[in-house]
């Protein structure tokens, strides 16, 4: 049950206030100097000394990230032929911003009504997984609740059966679920079909997965590498500052715990990405301590994290909106603002991203004109952003891509997640298909009579 959250809850001790100007934080932007926290929160607030965003200033912001995004990476726009897999929505842990969960007491076996969410079975994620690889996808996504009965592995379920209090440990045996979900090295297992790219298991799942043991995360991370595990979404980082995640998030892995997953990720030799989910209870001031976090993560890991992803906060059917904690996500500005000050701030990160399921498709392109340069991936199947209101589809086709990157003049290309395999794709050689996958040939993802076409805004 979620916590209420209270007045007192959003006083915050980081607000954005800095003794830089507005203009000194731009002409470092522009000479591509490193910018500090506080050149950060002028950019993203278009200057201190104003109330709300300055239109104008705005632009010269987005300039910038533009000009930069050109010097750094080109006209290339890269997208990944990719499926969602998540496996279960079964989820205690009560996250204000969330409405992808089902309480998991509802997929007890003893509960008396027909749950509204969803586990699968390996044996069902693999034949999810290998229809979707026939079809020529590179990368299956996997990002699931934590499910009571989930385990690392056999070794870990064992010893979570013999815990004296296993509720302490939000456990509750497989038997007890109506489906049992295996364990994670058992879904990753499922899911490594034919040398498909296996994205998953966040630093909150890895938290989850050395519960009631004394493993490192280093030793969890080394286990699921080698259940199959590929890289790891840096997901579950909402906003890398302890006095908003107390608000959010108060029963999720903590600042410290995140950053120490990821390192340790990153240390057993797995590809990593970052993410900011912004736009709810927290200021300017947070995003850019985030910012900065994650530039220092990645001169920790040696430039591990392939790709920076901005998730703008989609309110709709959540607690923080319910409970009228917010009355909507971020503008169109700050999303704008955010892509741009995360390519000049993150000096060591190549690649942003730019979420057409965040923002839709005339939003999302507007945004590789704001420094991104990456525009997600086919998805094939997506149930977090829609569950919580998001409008904007399930599926983009090759076709889609070819075309709406070629409407702004950019160059479509495929990619593989790390981003070391490429393709160009030519506008005037159809039909479009991934080739970059195992059993990829060229052809259509879905044929058009399967597609769900996306949304527009």
């Amino acid at each position: 049950m979620e916590r209420p959250v209270t007045e007192a809850d959003l006083e915050f001790d980081h607000v954005p206030e800095t003794g830089q100007s507005f203009e000194n934080a731009l002409e470092k932007a522009r000479d591509g100097d490193r910018l500090t926290v506080d050149d950060a929160i002028e950019l993203l607030t278009t200057g201190t000394d104003l109330e709300g965003i300055d239109r104008r200033r705005k632009e010269r912001v987005l300039e910038a990230a533009d000009r930069r995004r050109a010097d750094i990476v080109g006209e290339e726009v890269t997208f990944v032929a990719n499926l969602n897999n998540n496996v279960t929505t079964a989820c205690n842990v009560g996250c204000l911003f969330c409405n992808f969960k089902d309480a998991a007491h509802t997929f007890e076996s003893e509960y008396g009504a027909e749950t509204a969410g969803f586990t699968k079975t390996p044996a069902e994620s693999r034949e999810i997984v290998s229809d979707a690889v026939d079809r020529g996808i590179y990368e299956v996504t996997s990002v699931s609740g934590l499910h009571p009965a989930f385990a690392l592995d056999d070794e870990h379920l064992e010893i979570l059966r013999d815990h004296p209090e296993p509720k302490e440990l939000n456990f509750k045996p497989p038997e007890a679920y109506e489906t049992d979900p295996g364990t994670y090295a058992a879904q990753l297992e499922a899911m490594s079909v034919d040398g498909v790219h296996v994205h998953s298991m966040t630093p909150e799942e890895a938290y989850h997965a050395r519960r009631g043991t004394d493993w490192s995360y280093q030793e969890v991370y080394r286990r699921l590498k080698d259940a199959g595990l590929d890289t790891v979404p840096g997901t579950a980082a909402e906003i890398l500052v302890d006095e908003v995640r107390d608000v959010i998030c108060p029963g999720k892995i903590g600042t410290e715990g995140w950053l120490e997953a990821m390192e340790a990720a990153a240390d057993v030799g797995l590809g990593l990405t970052a993410t900011i989910m912004y736009g709810h209870v927290e200021n300017e001031a947070h995003r850019a301590m985030h910012l900065k976090r994650i530039r220092e993560l990645q001169e920790r890991v040696d430039g591990a994290i392939t790709e920076f992803v901005p998730l703008s906060f989609v309110h709709q059917n959540t607690p923080l909106f319910e409970h009228d904690v917010v009355s909507g996500g971020p503008s169109d500005d700050e999303d704008e603002l955010l892509i741009a000050v995360s390519r000049l701030f993150l000096d060591n990160i190549d690649h942003i991203q730019s979420s057409w399921v965040k923002y839709g498709n005339q939003q999302g392109l507007k945004m590789l004109s704001c420094g991104a340069d990456d525009f997600m991936g086919t998805i094939l199947s997506e149930e977090i952003t829609k569950r919580a209101g998001g409008e904007y589809g399930e599926f983009r086709s090759f076709s889609d891509y070819v075309d709406l990157i070629g409407s702004i003049g950019r160059v479509p290309v495929e990619r593989s997640t790390d981003y070391e395999q490429r393709r160009m794709i030519d506008p005037d050689d159809p039909p479009f298909g991934p080739r970059l996958g195992p059993k990829a040939d060229g052809t259509a993802l879905l044929e058009r009579d399967e597609r769900t076409v996306p949304a527009d805004d």
